[in-house]
């Protein structure tokens, strides 16, 4: 049965290369009376591989895709990838089987890959958990968070301690929490704006004037590359130790004593300065969950929303938190603190509705579990129409974003999952 079963597969997967192969003549011929071959065989390469593309997935692998199209991921790496192979063994003095036979094998590989990454996604269904950041920032983000858990439609929430309206928010949560035990409060750190929650006499070099907090993500950064015995570093790194504790105390008189989880307002807590000092205070503060920012690429996104993620920034920031995040995991685990096994919600940072938070849900839904972390987390900043001054507050960096109807559409989509 199973010889059976190969042979119709082979044999099916035959139709197809041969039919690619003809749409690649055809449009090769077609082509070459206009323009010249060398220009016309790529173009003719790619219906070809397209042709590919949507036969193995239609026909050759229809069992794993169930009949959809794979990502469009495997058709760019398989065009890429043969291109670049097709170029380059003719300069290495290939013999013709190579030349020959090396596409074709490398197209069987790619595509069963293919395949195997749809089976995943329709078979392996986890339920991610849906998080909002910022609870105590203002009474809109507040209103939006408590409703949307009210409701069931929220599973957790991170709060800015040193948020103007923490401590109401924090005394609503609790609340929803003896009906709902499951709902999970993070603490979420906050190195870049608003009030220091330590004395600001022992955080000059972190705050201004007016004892708010200053440094930006980028300067955090920037301060992890200095050599650990510089002056400066080991100064700065005291005064963020204090304030990590002052944080840290002020979460436990709003929530009680017990295991810290945390993150970081802008994911401050896993550059690599932030990240070492947390570590060092685990064990004595009892910081048991940090969360990660590992987030694979959705698939069956429009492209206007690729486009999107590369005008805002997105891609940019998936890139640099995807580093971040996979350097933090290995100390992570060093030093026994479990986390999120997946997560979605940076490549689209404040633009979580419509197909980006469907298809995030969707990629979140199909991750193996492992078993090694916690859920997957898809994580949005949902808020009502905004009506203090941020500003004012100390939170000025979080007030366009804050402002942004966004934060409606995304309260909405969320009530709409």
């Amino acid at each position: 049965m199973r010889l059976k079963l190969l042979l119709n597969r082979v044999l099916r997967y035959g139709v197809v290369g041969g039919t690619a192969a003809a749409v690649h003549l055809g449009v090769l011929l077609l082509l070459g009376q206009w323009i010249s071959l060398s220009l016309a065989n790529p173009i003719a390469f790619l219906a070809a591989s397209i042709a590919g593309y949507l036969g193995h997935a239609l026909l050759t692998f229809r069992e794993e895709t169930g009949g959809e199209q794979f990502a469009r991921r495997w058709l760019l790496l398989q065009y890429v990838v043969n291109i670049s192979v097709c170029a380059l063994l003719p300069l290495l003095k290939a013999p013709t089987l190579v030349l020959v036979f090396t596409p074709t094998v490398l197209n069987a590989l790619i595509w069963s890959q293919a395949a195997r990454f749809s089976l995943r996604r329709r078979v392996d269904t986890v339920i991610p958990l849906r998080h909002a950041d910022d609870l105590g920032l203002s009474p809109a983000t507040n209103e939006a968070i408590l409703r949307l858990a009210a409701s069931g439609q929220l599973d957790g929430t991170s709060v800015l301690v040193n948020g103007p309206v923490a401590a109401e928010g924090v005394t609503a949560w609790t609340a929803l929490v003896a009906a709902q035990p499951h709902l999970q409060l993070v603490l979420h750190l906050c190195l870049t704006e608003g009030p220091c929650c330590a004395p600001p006499e022992l955080v000059p070099d972190l705050v201004n004037a007016r004892g708010h907090l200053r440094r930006s993500f980028g300067q955090w950064l920037l301060l992890s590359l200095w050599p650990p015995r510089h002056p400066s570093r080991r100064r700065l790194e005291r005064q963020l130790g204090l304030e990590v504790e002052a944080q840290i105390r002020q979460f436990r008189r709003l929530c009680g004593n017990g295991p810290i989880h945390l993150d970081g307002h802008q994911h401050i807590h896993l550059v690599p300065v932030v990240l070492d000092a947390l570590l060092k205070r685990a064990t004595t503060q009892q910081i048991t969950w940090l969360r990660r920012t590992d987030e694979p690429l959705p698939t069956g996104l429009p492209i206007s929303d690729w486009w999107r993620a590369i005008r805002d920034a997105g891609l940019l920031k998936w890139v640099v938190l995807q580093w971040l995040s996979r350097r933090a995991h290995p100390a992570m685990r060093r030093h026994g603190i479990v986390s999120n096994q997946s997560f979605a919600g940076v490549l689209f940072t404040g633009h979580m509705a419509g197909a980006p938070l469907r298809a995030a849900w969707s990629t979140l839904r199909s991750t193996s579990n492992d078993g090694s972390g916690t859920p997957p987390l898809l994580l949005a900043h949902p808020a009502a129409p905004l009506d203090t001054d941020l500003a004012q507050a100390g939170f000025a960096v979080s007030a366009p974003f804050a402002a942004s109807p966004w934060r409606q559409r995304e309260w909405q989509a969320l009530q709409a999952l």
